[in-house]
């Protein structure tokens, strides 16, 4: 069999499912939560319809990183099939995952063929990141110099996210139970910016049209300040992302598309480890611009 020269593992945290892996060719780490003392794993042995069911219900749910052993064995099943791996984890700001993982490529069999990259990243961005990669290997950049490329590309990124409760906000400590009550009482709905490594307040505003009308107005203003270099040649990546019914995720895609009609917008779940932090009827919008290639001008 003809070896691959370049595959790409990412977790499940990238919003990327099993099945469409397969329609990548790559491969996808799933990642375990949780729920009271079971441990289950995204996409495998838990739903999404599952996991907002528990979450509603009041039990606590609970993040972790993969066992070193899984990480490993799926670098070993994806070595069998490719010369190289790069291996593209939750951003290293809000997961210890990177970190283990780098410690365990710098050793054998792993050293020289698995590349570790500093993602940054989560969800739809991180989603985006991984497409990123399969086209740097399309045009034959070798493994550590696309490692490379990605990290230094992978601040030109942002994502909002509107939430439509606060109930998770509070259990996860992120705003206090009476803020909490204060803001249901007025239909408070914040919205939460996702930078490189960070998820913080961007904005609290009063009803979910208001909600959607602010992360429009900060997108656009994003595009025409921060990513105008990239956006006026054509290289930015319009992105959505929900936790809602798919009515409304429709709904707000075509939003998106009506305030942005030049642009093409691709849509994600949000992925749970976001979600258990968003609760259900979370919407996002975000972009991410093309990386730079080694020799072109930032």
């Amino acid at each position: 069999m003809c070896m691959k020269r370049i595959g790409v593992i990412t977790d499940s945290h990238s919003s990327i499912g099993r099945e469409q892996a397969k329609e990548l060719g790559i491969f996808v780490l799933p990642m375990p939560f949780y729920i009271g003392e079971q441990c289950y794993y995204e996409d495998v042995s838990l739903s999404r319809e599952d996991f907002f069911e528990k979450l509603d219900s009041g039990l606590k749910i609970a993040t972790s990183q993969p066992v070193p052993a899984q990480v490993t064995a799926l670098w070993d099943e994806a070595l069998s099939e490719c010369e190289q791996v790069l291996y593209i984890p939750i951003s290293s700001g809000l997961s210890g995952s990177y970190a283990t993982a780098s410690a365990m490529a710098l050793e054998e069999p792993y050293k020289g063929r698995v590349f570790v990259v500093d993602s940054g990243r989560v969800s739809t961005p991180l989603h985006r990141m991984v497409l990123d990669a399969l086209e740097l290997i399309e045009e034959g950049y070798l493994a550590g110099e696309i490692r490379d490329i990605l990290e230094e590309s992978r601040d030109k990124m942002v994502i909002y996210v509107g939430v439509q409760t606060l109930k998770h906000l509070k259990d996860g400590g992120r705003i206090s139970p009476a803020v909490a009550v204060l803001g249901t009482l007025l239909n408070i709905k914040p919205i939460l910016q996702f930078d490189v490594g960070t998820l913080d307040l961007f904005r609290k505003c009063r009803g979910l049209a208001k909600m959607k009308k602010i992360m429009l107005e900060a997108m656009r203003y994003d595009l025409e300040t921060r990513f105008k270099k990239w956006y006026e040649k054509g290289e930015v990546y319009l992105l959505a992302a929900s936790s809602a019914l798919v009515e409304d995720t429709v709904e707000w895609v075509k939003e998106i598309r009506d305030a942005f009609p030049n642009m093409d917008v691709m849509c994600d779940d949000l992925s749970l480890g976001v979600s258990c932090h968003i609760g259900f009827g979370g919407l996002g919008i975000g972009c991410s611009c093309r990386p730079c290639r080694p020799g072109t001008k930032a």
